[in-house]
This record gives C-alpha cells, sequence and structure tokens, in this order.
C-alpha cells in the first residue's frame, strides 16, 4: 500500500497564517475501484485565494473544513488505472490539494496536453491564472486601443499576464509591484510601458500621474487596500475597474478602512466589477484556446518560482503575502 502525505487544515488562522495553522499526516492511499484512478501528485498550486477559504464565513466557495486537506490545483500522474478514460502514465489537472497521492473519480480529473508548454504552465498561464487574466481583463475592464491600464501586483502569477494581454491589445501599460527587480523583469522582459515600486514611492498617488499623463483608463486589482485608493484618484471618465483580489486584506484583523469610492465612481461615470473564475465557466475553452495561440506565437511569455519538497508547501504559501515570487508559485512534490 503506498503511503500518502498530507497537510490539513489544524486551526482557523486570525491574521497572517504560521505553521500552526497546518497538521501534516500520513495515510494509505485507497486503491482505486472501478472508474477511479491513483495519482502521483507532481506540482501542487499556492494561490492567495486559498487565505479566504481558511475562514469559516460565507464567499463565493466554500470555506476548508478542520482537519481535512487543503483543496487546490494539482498536476500528477496516473500510477494506476480502474478507468476505460485514463491509462497509467497519464498527466492530469485536478483539484485535490495538498497530498502526495489521490485516488479519484474519472470525472474528478482531466488529462494535459503535455506538447504545447511545460506541464506546470496548466496551473499557471494556461490553467487558471490565464484564464483570470483573461476574462478579468477583455470582459470587464475592456480596454482599448490607446488606453491606459494599470496593474496592481502586476508582477504576480495574473497581473503579469494582464499586462501583457492589455499589450496585445494595443494600450499602455503600467504595473505597480513591490522591488527595482521585479519592476525590471514588467519592463524589460514583459514590455510593461511603466512600472512603479510600491515599497520606494514617497507620493504613489503622484507616482500614478506621473506615468499615467493621459490618465487611467483600465485599472486590474490585486491588491486593494491603499495602492487602489491612488490608482481610483486618477481614474478618467468611464474608467473600468476589474476587482480580481484584495490580498493587502487577507491577513489584516477587524474591519479594513479607507476612503470611500462612491463618488469617485459617480464624478467619473466609472464601472467597478469584481469577479471570480466560475463565472465564466462555460468560456473555458475560448480562453484556453487565446491563451495557448498567443504562447505559442511568442505573444505571452511566463515566469515561475518553484520551490521543492512537499514539506515545503505552507512556506511557500506564505511567501505569497511576503511578495516573494515573480509570477507563478509552485511546489514540485516530485519529478514527472
Amino acid at each position: 500500500m503506498t503511503k500518502n502525505k498530507q497537510i490539513l487544515l489544524a486551526k482557523r488562522p486570525v491574521g497572517t497564517p504560521d505553521k500552526d495553522t497546518f497538521k501534516f499526516v500520513e495515510t494509505d492511499s485507497k486503491q482505486p475501484e472501478n472508474g477511479e484512478v491513483l495519482i502521483r501528485t507532481i506540482y501542487v498550486s499556492v494561490d492567495p485565494y486559498m487565505r479566504g477559504r481558511m475562514i469559516d464565513a460565507p464567499s463565493y466557495v466554500a470555506p476548508y473544513e478542520l482537519n481535512d486537506v487543503l483543496g487546490g490545483g494539482t498536476i500528477g500522474e496516473v500510477v494506476e488505472s480502474n478507468s476505460d478514460k485514463f491509462s497509467q502514465g497519464d498527466i492530469v489537472l485536478g483539484g485535490y490539494g495538498w497530498q502526495t497521492y489521490y485516488t479519484a473519480k474519472e470525472d474528478e480529473v482531466r488529462t494535459i496536453d503535455k506538447d504545447i508548454a511545460p506541464i506546470s504552465t496548466h496551473l499557471g498561464i494556461l490553467g487558471m491564472t490565464g484564464l483570470t487574466a483573461y476574462f478579468g481583463l477583455l470582459d470587464i475592464g475592456k480596454p482599448k486601443e490607446g488606453e491606459t491600464v494599470v496593474i496592481s501586483g502586476a508582477a504576480g502569477a495574473v497581473g503579469s499576464v494582464v499586462g501583457q494581454i492589455a499589450k496585445i491589445k494595443g494600450a499602455r501599460v503600467v504595473g505597480i509591484a513591490g522591488t527595482d527587480e521585479k519592476n525590471r523583469y514588467l519592463k524589460e522582459e514583459l514590455g510593461f510601458d511603466e512600472a512603479i515600486n510600491y515599497n520606494t514611492t514617497n507620493n504613489i498617488e503622484q507616482d500614478i500621474a506621473k506615468a499615467c499623463p493621459n490618465g487611467v483608463d483600465v485599472y486590474f486589482d490585486n491588491v486593494g487596500g491603499e495602492i487602489s485608493d491612488a490608482v481610483h484618484a486618477n481614474l478618467n471618465k468611464f474608467a473600468r475597474i476589474s476587482v480580481c483580489g484584495a490580498i493587502s486584506k487577507y491577513n489584516i484583523e477587524g474591519e479594513d478602512t479607507g476612503p470611500r469610492i462612491q463618488m469617485t465612481l459617480i464624478k467619473k461615470s466609472a464601472s467597478m466589477q469584481g469577479f471570480t473564475l466560475y463565472d465564466f465557466v462555460d468560456r473555458f475553452p475560448e480562453g484556453s484556446k487565446a491563451l495557448a495561440q498567443w504562447l505559442q506565437e511568442g505573444k505571452l511569455k511566463y515566469e515561475e518560482t518553484i520551490k521543492e519538497g512537499f514539506d515545503n508547501i505552507p512556506d511557500a504559501f506564505l511567501d505569497l503575502f511576503e511578495g516573494n515570487n515573480i509570477g507563478k508559485l509552485l511546489v514540485k512534490v516530485d519529478n514527472q
């Protein structure tokens, strides 16, 4: 019987999670019954939205259960199949989370194309990350040629794709990130027009105005907080705000406070819409096709920060809130 390592939610964190939030256990993997496959995990995704699922509160997705495996995106190899749909050696994508083996029903996972790009990209630019950028920018932001698009969290997994898609659509793109290294990456590698370091600026509102001399037409918001307040002050008439995340407040204790946005929206006739990726689930094939084509044509680039080792998954997750990654953050659990 194959041993399966798992990471469980041991307690609901208050403020920033710590190592006591998680519990490591080891169990026997379950032999696949009819219509099931046993999967060996290769890559695990860690994502900011997981922090929200650690809270026992109503949201767009159910919270994690205490003493249960933390679910999330995974790529693995079928090591034993009792299903007509899968063969041993197939590489599959699933959402079974932080564990080294998983016995899945055949409708819980799907095979991925290993020939388009490295398999890890199906958790990043060709997966949830890329699709979030695609729909959040194009359906809500609706950038037009010559407009100015500003992105917070611009060097992260989603933000870095948003900026590139905006450039494909002919927009001027300004990214906001937390280090000079990240900003060099945005400008020199991804083709952003300007980049602002929010950690070194003396006045971010003024720096945004300088980087956006014609104002801000589209704001793709990954962070919320004071950075977003500064962007809102630079909005143009009929601007569009696509609210993807609010990582600045995920670990705060108590209520978040700040300037009220309503009068800005009225004065600027601007629109602001939050979304989750699964609002667009029926159109995933459209987004996947476009992202794959742009990637193959060299119009999209991607960066991955890959940590090694199953035991390092919690540390990798906590790195998200320290800004220690460029592009998609993954943990490599085992070799392909």
